[in-house]
């Protein structure tokens, strides 16, 4: 065996012995609590039908990818789009990226410069991360929604100052206090970029995130939106002024050099988009507000969590994975989150609530809870 395969196989064992090693599987359960589709829409018959009309009014309809977007890969279509949904989010304009991730990397690596400072907040999602990582500017952390220590960063920082949170955390639920780092960003005059991933579609009176749900739309320097959450579909755009997309234009790398989304996955944005403006808003927080009420009656060690987003801790990552291996085999699909990917202590059942759960579902789920617990 080469050297290289005994460095793969030497860091595969060490997962396997933590018990934190990874499988791809395609097994699937009856009731699903673990997907992001919050509102339903990857399922929806309704989003489909919409796709399929505009599909059939577009007179060049291409199936594939043509090029990047700098040379044949842009349609007219791809630019109202990207107009439409900043008019949406009441942003000035909007930059459409291949997925959350391309848009995380391509917005952090290449805005911030060398002796410029980014501060994040230290749950962070990994594609931020590894933005800041190709950045050459100072990064520091700060503790998890913790205005005090964010503010000593402030004081540290110098150049230009770009502060990243999320307006609800990908794995514990929970949402920034975005009015008080608004109002710190502008005390020291440092840049406010949020990842609304899990906001979007859940969070303000049509789904618009909780930027705009807080009137913080002209505060903030950049947001992040993915559809690939609540919307159902694939992609992101990154939100901001219309120098920004002009610049993330001429130099975010994941941008210029990757093929562009084909249309017809343009055509699923704007229509999902569509459907967002016509739906119940209220229906997931009602869900929401079930579950919340049923597992503080039963006293389950739950994260707090106004989102779509519900945590469930144990104590380590194999009683992790026995909690939800008990719950798939009662047909629930729950999934163990473990370390590394969360700190050691906090493992946890990442449940995802949605609008398709029954309200005996989401009883039930909470009832099979209490006996793990």
């Amino acid at each position: 065996m080469s050297k290289i395969e005994q460095f793969l196989n030497g860091k595969l064992q060490e997962r396997k012995d933590n018990l934190s090693i990874r499988n791809l599987s395609v097994r699937q359960f009856p009731v699903d609590f673990c997907s992001n589709d919050y509102l339903g829409f990857a399922r929806s018959v309704e989003l489909k039908r919409l796709i399929d009309k505009t599909v059939a009014t577009m007179p060049h309809y291409v199936t594939g990818a043509g090029g990047s977007r700098l040379l044949s890969g842009n349609t007219r279509y791809t630019e109202e789009t990207e107009q439409f949904i900043a008019g949406f989010h009441q942003a000035e304009s909007g930059l459409i990226f291949n997925s959350g991730y391309d848009a995380n990397v391509g917005l952090l690596s290449s805005v911030p410069q060398r002796g410029d400072t980014i501060i994040t907040d230290e749950l962070i999602h990994a594609s931020i991360i590894d933005g800041c990582r190709l950045s050459y500017a100072t990064r520091y952390k700060f503790l998890h929604n913790n205005l005090n220590d964010l503010e000593t960063k402030l004081k540290q920082s110098k150049g230009n100052v770009f502060v990243v949170v999320e307006s609800v955390y990908s794995m514990d639920g929970d949402s920034a206090p975005l009015k008080e780092i608004s109002n710190l960003c502008e005390t020291y005059q440092a840049n406010l970029i949020v990842d609304e991933a899990h906001a979007t579609g859940i969070f303000g009176k049509k789904g618009e995130g909780l930027i705009s749900q807080l009137n913080l739309s002209q505060k903030v320097f950049a947001r992040i939106v993915t559809f690939g959450k609540a919307i159902g579909v694939h992609g992101a755009v990154i939100l901001g002024s219309a120098n920004l997309r002009h610049y993330l234009v001429n130099f975010a790398r994941p941008f210029i050099y990757t093929t562009a989304a084909p249309i017809h996955n343009i055509i699923a944005i704007r229509s999902a988009y569509q459907l967002l403006d016509k739906i119940d808003h209220q229906l997931i927080h009602q869900k929401i507000g079930l579950f919340r009420k049923n597992i503080k009656e039963q006293n389950i060690n739950a994260l707090e969590s106004e989102s779509a987003i519900q945590g469930i801790l144990f104590s380590s990552n194999g009683a992790t994975k026995l909690a939800a291996t008990a719950l798939q085999n009662k047909g629930f699909d729950v999934r163990a989150i473990l370390s590394p990917t969360v700190a050691q202590g906090k493992e946890r059942l990442r449940i995802c609530l949605h609008t398709f759960n029954t309200d005996e579902e989401i009883i039930s789920l909470v009832e099979h809870l209490k006996e793990l617990s």
